[in-house]
């Protein structure tokens, strides 16, 4: 079967949840039996999301080749089970700066470069190339509002695919918003129609209309929006809030959205098979106790840049039967007077990644905290260096020990960049991303791991070889490597030739373990990542024992 195109786009507003449809409806036509890719095409001017404030933009995913990408592809990986890469995820500035390249070359001989047909064709090219292996569905989602300037050739460009692939290979579908004004009690349909005037004005015209809205809509509302925007009836779908973002598949399943699709792409018919999100939904929905973790970071205004890390810690949650209280503590207000008042009650503390020096002391205090107090901890990446730094303080009596990231002319770098690796590291990072000549000292994407035997990290994993996907510049300094094992420091993760340290714990502690990858990245609802999942076991055990 040829490979079907299904894009998604989306008006009214910004995150009315694209990504979360997206990858909904992808696990849905999974459940019938076919094989699905998906893809993200980002607006915005920035090459890839990787320098981005993610107070601005949120958490940078990372794909197993090292692809720094937007946040949905997190998403997209957690609902399918398939790994992302970089031509997952293409963004207005990479696709700009190919076609500057390319005309730098002299591909085009000397002709005017134009938006179209140079830019729209190099978008289609992208868009074909994530269905490398003949997948029965492709999902490709337009990211931002119908109707930004910065989007119009992304929609030229999907609008000229229909003529391109067929009719019967291409299927548009269009997310908005149906707002509820709750003085009146009414459902408003003119956002609605006013954007998909403006979607059939760059000449789109939906198939189906997803309508995001705090209620269901009645029937007649749906006969409304179907007249004014020209659409079947049966193709008007609510997207009512939910409980859980798990909820959606079962939720697009029940409204009908996945029969449709097949209907109008004449897909194979096959019922659906959802056992395994009606169990994970209904544990999520009956956990046996709670337990409260606190994570301390300093991007803690915006639970966006910790997207994977929340999904991940709901995942282990599940696992363990419980229901997860998630408390985030913005790091810089730690203090040595408030410490103990701001770990008060917690069953668990998790430092995540970052970069940067504020609120570094911070973190480090929660760390001693849970190390003292036999606090179940977790650090990653930022979070497993803050710990080494505080063990080598508080434990060895390095007092000025610290990250050359933070303090570069420290006296004791017990993380510090290994300068005598760069040239390995520059060529390997280079490879991966040519398209984007990132370059740099940057460890990107997945690197192996040997895991130590009788170490918690053994438990978990329960495997003496791993993967995991890396997004850091610093490491652990070998040369302190020896006086912390002698202080009770444990690594109990190491590169396959052991110079470089990926884990590190402590013996004789509930859990105490830090890592210098990110786990969240490869976590999902239905495989729980073993690290998060032993971290919020031992949360509940402490909480029992407390």
């Amino acid at each position: 079967m040829k490979t079907k195109f299904i894009f998604i786009t989306g008006g009214v507003l910004s995150s009315l949840g694209k990504g979360l449809a997206a990858a909904s409806i992808g696990a849905l036509l999974q459940t019938r039996g076919l094989s699905v890719t998906i893809q993200k095409l980002d607006p915005y001017i920035n090459v890839d999301p990787g320098t981005m404030n993610p107070f601005q933009h949120g958490e940078v995913y990372v794909t197993e080749d090292g692809a720094e990408t937007d946040l949905d592809l997190g998403h997209y990986e957690r609902y399918l089970g398939i790994h992302m890469s970089q031509s997952n995820n293409y963004t207005s500035g990479r696709i700009y700066e190919t076609v500057i390249n390319k005309e730098r070359r002299g591909d085009y001989l000397g002709g005017t470069v134009q938006v179209i047909p140079h830019i729209t064709d190099e978008i289609k090219r992208s868009v074909l190339s994530v269905a490398k292996n003949d997948e029965d569905v492709a999902l490709i989602e337009i990211g931002g509002t119908v109707g930004d300037i910065e989007g119009l050739p992304f929609l030229e460009a999907i609008r000229q695919l229909k003529n391109d692939l067929g009719k019967e290979n291409v299927l548009y579908i269009h997310l908005t918003l149906v707002p509820y004004m709750r003085a009146a009690g009414e459902l408003k349909t003119k956002p609605t129609q006013h954007s998909v005037k403006e979607l059939r004005s760059i000449g789109i015209q939906p198939d189906i209309i997803l309508c995001r809205s705090e209620v269901p809509l009645p029937a007649d509302l749906r006969a409304k929006i179907a007249l004014f925007c020209d659409v079947d009836r049966d193709a008007v779908f609510s997207a009512v809030d939910v409980k859980s973002i798990y909820e959606v598949p079962l939720e697009f399943y029940r409204e009908g959205v996945d029969q449709k699709i097949a209907i109008l792409l004449k897909l194979p018919a096959k019922n659906a098979e959802l056992d395994a999100w009606k169990e994970l939904n209904r544990r999520m929905e009956n956990p046996k106790g709670r337990v409260k973790v606190g994570i301390v970071g300093k991007y803690v205004d915006l639970k966006e840049a910790y997207k994977s890390l929340h999904e991940a810690l709901v995942h282990a949650g599940v696992a363990n039967e419980v229901a997860l209280d998630l408390e985030y503590v913005n790091s810089e207000e730690v203090t040595a007077k408030n410490v103990e008042k701001r770990m008060k009650g917690l069953d668990a503390i998790l430092v995540p990644g970052g970069f940067g020096s504020r609120g570094i002391e911070g973190k480090i205090l929660a760390i001693k905290h849970a190390r003292e107090n036999k606090v179940p901890f977790f650090g990653i990446c930022l979070g497993m260096q803050c710990a080494v730094i505080e063990y080598a303080r508080n434990v060895l009596g390095l007092e000025k020990a610290n990250s050359q990231e933070f303090d570069e002319f420290t006296p004791d770098p017990v993380i510090y960049l290994m300068t005598e690796w760069y040239d390995f590291r520059k060529k390997r990072v280079e490879k991966r991303n040519e398209a984007s000549n990132k370059g740099g000292t940057m460890r990107l994407g997945s690197y192996p791991c040997k895991v130590v035997k009788d170490t918690n990290a053994m438990l978990a994993y329960d495997e003496a070889r791993i993967e995991e996907r890396h997004r850091h510049r610093y490491e652990f300094n070998k040369k302190y490597a020896e006086p912390l094992q002698s202080a009770g420091l444990v690594l109990s993760g190491l590169s396959p030739d052991e110079e470089l340290v990926e884990m590190v714990e402590l013996p004789g502690h509930p859990w105490f373990l830090g890592c210098q990858f990110h786990p969240e990245f490869k976590s999902g609802p239905m495989h729980p990542h073993p690290l998060f999942r032993e971290f919020i076991r031992a949360a509940v055990e402490f909480k029992k024992a407390r």
